[in-house]
């Protein structure tokens, strides 16, 4: 659409149009490190209402939804939208337990270390950084592949410019930094959105062509109750609710809210405005089925979207899927930084705190190179998502039970966390192969810890747990 020096130009003054004032707000903000992981008790409803939206709005709506909807869908898309939702939901009453439980915490593996022990807390931390890590490459690639659609600019350009921007003021600000480019953020990816919504209405010629389309070639795609888009929508639903529960960026946002009443407006609206926007998004994938479009779903929105824009519009998507993907790479890169140096200073207590936040940047930084050969690459990492959804459904019922449950042991936890993963592993598709029995492996990973904590609360129990010693064991990182 143009060429790749112009496309270059663009993307390195929007990348910096977005870097430039969190550098400027973290030199006016220099925070102590507990503040620069947490931003603990600072927000505002407002504000954990347009950060939590600016983190789940990642440039994978662009992708995922649409291209779920080509073969699942309207049930694909219903499952994929209340998979953003519930999360938000749930959240609530686990946030506020945990404000409680930890008031001067900072992430969830404190938490699991605490109640659990060494084997939990092993696991839950490998799937957590592992997922994180999954979620920042997905990110990179899509924004990468996008760009790509516009102008021939190579894959690992792309990604190199946004990750070199993102790390940039992420690891100089922190948490709270994060937050205040989100509102920015925003700013550009809501009237954007609106936007771009208008466009594909004006490209697809309204919803009687797609329907038509659609009744014609996969009317099973229209209807709710077919049982493959059933079953794909519980798939979506399952995965991207309970592996939303492990996201670190999450928690960084219940321990900055200002209280609990904040938590329960912000977590409440983001999750009632993201739920439309995604479904929106998936019906860009009918409207490509619909219309009978040349193309591959994974770009649906692109092949329904790009046929006749203005020049401006083009261009605007730059900053568009800029702000996209900066928004939660930032969280990411701040959950993964606050991860790092809470265990950090578990390993290395006697290392002064300047030096701790050094070598967590550095690690970080290291981390970010095999991202980004990965996302350079333009692989889809559809299977690894799924990979570390089916760790996150085996762990949930064991983590999150013990949030409340006194008599609920260590042992118990990690057997049935262990059962869980084998239920689903034994069905659970091997690489290259059909994405067949999914949710059925989902399913296994998330009962079976149920049903196996149940058993093993009728043996005799030991001494009931302490909660309080949880508020003990964990405190600010001062400094």
């Amino acid at each position: 659409m143009f060429s790749i020096y112009t496309a270059l130009v663009w993307l390195i003054i929007f990348a910096a149009l977005f870097a430039i004032p969190g550098l400027l707000y973290a030199r006016r903000k220099k925070d102590k490190l507990d503040d620069f992981l947490v931003a603990r008790n600072s927000q505002s409803s407002s504000a954990t209402l347009l950060t939590l939206l600016a983190t789940t709005m990642g440039t994978w709506i662009l992708f995922g939804p649409a291209q779920a909807a080509t073969w699942g869908g309207i049930g694909a898309i219903i499952g994929y939208a209340l998979g953003a939702l519930a999360p938000r939901l749930i959240m609530i009453p686990l946030g506020s337990r945990i404000r409680t439980l930890m008031p001067e915490g900072h992430t969830l593996t404190e938490f699991v270390l605490g109640r659990y022990g060494r084997v939990m807390y092993s696991f839950v931390l490998a799937i957590m950084i592992f997922y994180l890590c999954i979620s920042l490459t997905a990110g990179l690639t899509a924004i990468a592949k996008m760009v790509s659609l516009l102008a021939p600019v190579p894959l690992w350009l792309t990604a190199s410019i946004v990750m070199a921007a993102t790390l940039l003021y992420t690891l100089y600000g922190g948490l709270r930094v994060t937050i205040f480019t989100d509102r920015i953020q925003m700013l550009v990816i809501l009237p954007f959105l609106a936007l771009l919504i208008g466009f594909g209405w004006q490209a697809a010629g309204g919803l009687a062509p797609a329907i038509q389309g659609l009744q014609e070639k996969a009317p099973h795609l229209l209807n709710p109750l077919d049982i493959n888009g059933l079953k794909s929508g519980l798939t979506f639903f399952i995965a991207v609710v309970l592996t939303g529960l492990f996201y670190q960026g999450t928690w960084q946002r219940i321990f900055a809210a200002r209280d609990n009443k904040v938590i329960r407006n912000g977590f409440i609206l983001s999750g009632l405005f993201s739920f439309p926007i995604i479904f929106i998004m998936g019906l860009f994938g009918l409207a490509f089925v619909g219309l009978d479009l040349p193309g591959d779903g994974s770009v649906a929105l692109f092949s329904v979207l790009l046929s006749d824009v203005p020049l401006w519009f083009a261009i605007g998507l730059l900053p568009f899927g800029l702000a996209l993907i900066m928004s939660s790479a930032d969280s990411t890169i701040s959950g993964l930084t606050s991860i790092m140096v809470v265990d950090l200073h578990r390993l290395l207590p006697r290392l002064r705190n300047h030096d701790l936040l050094s070598l967590s940047r550095w690690l970080i930084v290291l981390l970010s190179i095999p991202v980004l050969f990965v996302a350079a690459q333009g692989y889809s990492v559809l299977y690894l998502f799924l990979l570390a959804d089916l760790l996150c459904c085996a762990a949930a019922f064991p983590v999150f039970f013990g949030f409340y449950n006194a008599r609920y042991q260590s042992y118990n936890a990690a057997i049935s966390t262990f059962a869980g993963l084998v239920a689903g592993l034994v069905v659970f598709p091997l690489p290259g192969a059909p994405i067949t029995n999914l949710l059925e492996s989902f399913l296994l990973a998330s009962l079976v810890p149920v049903a196996v904590s149940l058993l093993l609360l009728l043996l005799p129990q030991g001494k009931l747990f302490d909660f309080s010693l949880l508020a003990q064991q964990v405190r600010k990182i001062e400094g």
